[in-house]
């Protein structure tokens, strides 16, 4: 939750508004300021103060605690012209929580932390829980000094500046992995999830005893607890609540399987124990191979003093799984990007798209991203490319216009990518839609993308879906409308619709939409010149029922078109 508090009645409006866009999500401070900073410091994750900075930092002096625990902090000043980042910048997301703040008030976002500044991602916000001199090896980092990566594998982290790699040399050292390292000064490691723990325990195990065996087993075998991702289990065993309270003492999620999956598995240390009560010969050992990964630890006994053991455990370790995010850019307008796609530009450690479309983000990247681009007519050379490099372990983020999913790169990648990858999808404004926009509504009701370009789809399929379209009074979109060498299909396809919709139908045509030389106007289907139209247009053709009012597309949402005179329709579910 974010405590907002204010203290003049211009702050009072501003810290209003913040609470009107963010609903649920904040809790409004009334009363003395020393008291409601109190207050709020105690309750909420994050606090946005419309006060100066200074005032906020005589209140929260004798509150601060530690950075791993204390709230994240922003400064709203009076004008509402700034949102400064002034305490838990990483921790505690004061950084990312001052550009939120900023995109609602119309604030310029202040973040004065060394790694944000030089746009570099934070040791401790790579998503991995971070042990050692993290000040010390970010210093070096951003320095531009040799910092030695010393990684056992490669995971899907955040592009590293190019000064991080395995040949850098210099004194400070920066591993990744999942066992117990010695550090000195100069020296952190980051803990990848990659390790699985399989628990068996019998009825009422205290949560005590489960989570010993599993801190003894991992020190024991050289190995960090920081790097668990999961506990797993038999299904019998999903509500036992020494194994629901380990989970939660460690941190990681506890998932289960079926006994009958479990009894399937080859394991080295079988018994007869666990057959009996719950229907497998093995729980710890099995439910770790089913989590999948090699065998660390195999299964192994707790050892209370006095009395029989009550928990067993085993330990699986899993190779990385590269990660690839296919993101839609957009039409070509900046702030058409969705804040998603910008997150997944910037987590990528490797991009991969066509030249042109890369020149479009290539600001957005951060230093070290590894960037693979090629020319037009190579798709599926870079989803084959893409796909490689997620396999090899990397984030990767493949790029398209508009949506990827659209007439773009997300086909041919998923066509591609198997299941030994994570893949994420982000969605774009499609070229449809901003051109809709720009049009007016023309979109309104039933309406299906045709795509007029012959390379990948026979010209008998195309003609057959146009002709179903124009019969079925479906607006249409027309993408790759004509090129210098495919001029005929753009004609063929209006004389088509021309059969069922007459000369006068509205037709909207967009060239580069979004971008700074767009243009658009409004024809008829007897007025379109397919001559003035190319590769860059997109063609959107109305139903029976659309108009041009105002200079306007509109095609109403009902079956009949409303007139004046007739009573406005009831607001319906989009």
């Amino acid at each position: 939750m974010i405590g907002l508090i204010s203290a003049t009645a211009a702050g009072t409006v501003a810290r209003d508004r913040l609470a009107a866009a963010w609903p649920g999500r904040t809790v409004v401070y009334e009363g003395p300021v020393r008291e409601a900073v109190q207050r709020a410091f105690a309750e909420c994750e994050q606090l946005v103060c419309f006060l100066a900075t200074g005032a906020v930092v005589r209140l929260l002096a004798p509150l601060l605690s530690d950075k791993s625990s204390d709230p994240g902090v922003v400064c709203v000043d009076e004008a509402g012209r700034h949102a400064v980042a002034l305490l838990g910048g990483h921790r505690g997301g004061a950084n990312a929580l001052a550009g939120a703040v900023g995109e609602v008030l119309g604030a310029a976002p202040v973040v004065t932390t060394a790694t944000d500044a030089a746009g570099v991602p934070g040791l401790d916000m790579l998503g991995l829980p971070v042990e050692g001199d993290v000040a010390g090896v970010s210093r070096t980092m951003l320095d531009g000094a040799g910092v030695e990566l010393r990684a056992d594998a490669v995971w899907p982290l955040q592009p590293l500046p190019s000064n991080v790699s395995p040949g850098a040399g210099g004194a400070a050292v920066l591993h990744v992995t999942d066992r117990i390292v010695e550090l000195g000064s100069q020296a952190a490691v980051l803990r990848p999830a990659s390790l699985a723990v399989g628990v068996g325990a019998s009825k009422g195990a205290p949560a005590e005893e489960v989570v010993g065996l599993i801190r003894d087993a991992l020190r024991e075998a050289g190995l960090s607890p920081l790097s668990i991702a999961e506990l797993v289990t038999v299904d019998a065993k999903a509500d036992e609540p020494g194994i629901v309270a380990a989970a939660s003492q460690l941190g990681v999620p506890l998932r289960t399987y079926a006994a009958g999956e479990l009894a399937r598995i080859e394991v080295p240390n079988p018994s007869g124990a666990p057959l009996a009560a719950v229907g497998t010969p093995s729980v710890a050992e099995a439910a770790a191979l089913a989590a999948g990964g090699e065998l660390l630890v195999p299964k192994r006994k707790s050892n209370p003093v006095g009395r029989a053991a009550m928990a067993t455990c085993a330990v699986v370790r899993r190779s990385p799984r590269g990660r690839l995010a296919v993101v839609g850019l957009g039409p070509g307008a900046r702030d058409l990007l969705t804040p998603r796609a910008r997150e997944e530009l910037r987590r990528a450690s490797v991009l991969v798209g066509l030249d042109q479309y890369v020149d479009q983000i290539r600001d957005l990247l951060r230093p070290g991203t590894t960037i693979l681009e090629s020319g037009l007519g190579a798709e599926e050379e870079r989803a084959r490319t893409a796909v490689a490099e997620a396999r090899k372990g990397h984030a990767v983020a493949l790029i398209g216009s508009g949506d990827a999913g659209v007439y773009a790169m997300a086909s041919p990648a998923l066509a591609e990518a198997g299941a030994d990858i994570d893949v994420v999808g982000v969605p774009g404004v499609t070229a449809a839609l901003a051109a809709a926009a720009i049009l007016g509504a023309p979109l309104g009701h039933d309406h299906v993308s045709i795509s007029l370009s012959d390379l990948h789809t026979p010209w008998e399929v195309i003609e057959r879906r146009v002709r179903a379209a124009s019969e079925a009074d479906i607006i249409v979109t027309f993408y790759n409308p004509r090129s210098r060498g495919r001029d005929w299909q753009l004609p063929k396809a209006l004389s088509i619709l021309s059969e069922h919709r007459e000369p006068a139908t509205p037709v909207g045509v967009v060239r580069n939409a979004s971008r700074t030389d767009e243009s658009s106007r409004v024809t008829s289907l007897a007025g379109l010149d397919p001559a003035t139209v190319d590769m860059m247009t997109v063609v959107t053709v109305g139903n029976t029922a659309t108009r041009e009012i105002a200079g306007r597309m509109v095609t109403p949402r009902g079956y009949r078109w409303q007139s004046a005179t007739t009573a406005p329709a009831q607001e319906g579910a989009e």
